[in-house]
């Protein structure tokens, strides 16, 4: 079993940053995927970005250039650094691991962006 526990949700103006952590414990293999996605008020939850054990990256469109996702896999951390943010990035964020044929997801953390 893994448990994920996000941290580093907050409330930011418009145009500032904010970083995320999501930090992994239990039964964690060395090739795994994490993943950051967000649900905002009202809609469904969309995949935000992507990194592999291997430390390739993917992003949405809606947040590339402006977000940047890392890990530290000695510590099963993954972190996301948010810039210039917008009234748009307001929402839950949640992490989440794969590995082998398991998903597991975190409790989420609250962004919000004020104007």
């Amino acid at each position: 079993q893994v448990q994920l526990v996000e941290s580093g949700g907050g409330l930011v103006q418009a145009g500032g940053s904010l970083r995320l952590s999501c930090a992994a414990s239990g039964s964690i293999f060395s090739i795994n995927t994490m993943y950051w996605h967000r649900q905002a008020p009202g809609k469904q939850r969309e995949w935000v970005a992507t990194i592999t054990s291997g430390g390739n990256t993917n992003y949405a469109d809606s947040v590339k250039g402006r977000f940047t996702i890392s890990r530290d896999n000695a510590k099963n951390t993954v972190s996301l650094q948010m810039n210039n943010l917008k009234l748009e990035d307001t929402a839950v964020y949640y992490c989440r691991l794969t590995q082998w044929a398991s998903n597991y997801w975190g409790q989420g953390t609250q962004v919000t962006v004020s104007s």
